[in-house]
Parts: C-alpha cells; structure tokens; sequence
C-alpha cells in the first residue's frame, strides 16, 4: 500500500525519533512510504535545494498517489494540518496519532470525517498497534466495511494482540 506519513518538519523536529520508528514499521510491512524523507534527521537539509513551490507540488502529488495517511500530531504544525484536511478533501483514509499526555487541536479531535481516525498513544507498541489496526481497516476490510478490529495487514502483528 502507498502511504503518505505526515510529520512536522519546519514546526519542529522533536518527534523525529517516532517518525522514523513509525516509517521503519511501514516499510518492513511492505508498504511504500511515499514520504519516508520526513523521517530522515537531516531533511531540512536534503529541501534546501527545491523551492517551496516544488515541495508543494511534490508533497500534493503524493497525497494524490496515496492510499492511506498516516500522521504523527504530537508537535503542532501548520504543515501536517494542511495535509491532513488536504487528505480529506480527498477522501483518503487518515490517521492521526499522537502522545496521550499532549493537548491535541480541537479541529483534529472534534473532525467528524468517517475516514478519520485520532488515536493516542503511551508507548510504542500501542502506537503500532494504532497504526498497523489503522491499515488493515483500510487494507483487509476497506473503509467502507465500518469494522475497525482483526486480521493482519502484509505480514503485521495481528491488531488486538
């Protein structure tokens, strides 16, 4: 499954640890992150050379591409917001997770879109265990199916275990 991650980089970089747990997580269940970079320490650097207009592009044609969002919201960012109401406007799937100790936009949490979902975490096997019940809705049952428990996606852990 294409997956665009989602993650703040101009709004701050203290998330950058999770975010690349979260994309190495992705990838070793097969799926294609379409935007790994966003974990990688150094990507303030690795954008120097495009314009803010390329990056835009970039970043919309990939949400385009994509079949499920997948969004780390701890750190506010205008950035991850702006993609994820992109995201909707498109009707794909979203997730949106975040520490369970943190204070969380009250336009996140109180987004009534079907496809969404804003789950909270305290460690990392209960955020992976967000993500990974997150794609198999998408992928396993559909999200038109209403069902957000089972199964494995692409080698996964089961969700629930």
């Amino acid at each position: 499954m294409r997956i665009y991650f989602s993650g703040s980089i101009a709004g701050g970089r203290r998330d950058q640890g999770v975010y690349a747990e979260i994309v190495a997580h992705l990838k070793s269940c097969g799926h294609e992150v379409l935007t790994e970079h966003v974990a990688n320490p150094s990507v303030l650097e690795l954008e120097k050379t495009m314009s803010p207009h390329e990056i835009f592009q970039r970043d919309m044609d990939w949400l385009l591409a994509c079949e499920a969002v997948v969004a780390e919201v701890s750190n506010p960012s205008l950035g991850v917001g702006y993609e994820i109401c992109q995201a909707t406007h498109l009707g794909k799937p979203v997730l949106c997770v975040h520490r369970a100790e943190l204070l969380i936009s009250r336009i996140i949490i109180g987004n009534s879109y079907p496809l969404l979902w804003v789950r909270e975490y305290r460690n990392r096997e209960k955020l992976l265990a967000h993500v990974d019940g997150f794609l198999f809705w998408v992928q396993g049952q559909g999200p038109s199916a209403g069902t957000q428990s089972g199964g494995t996606v692409e080698g996964c852990r089961t969700w629930g275990e």
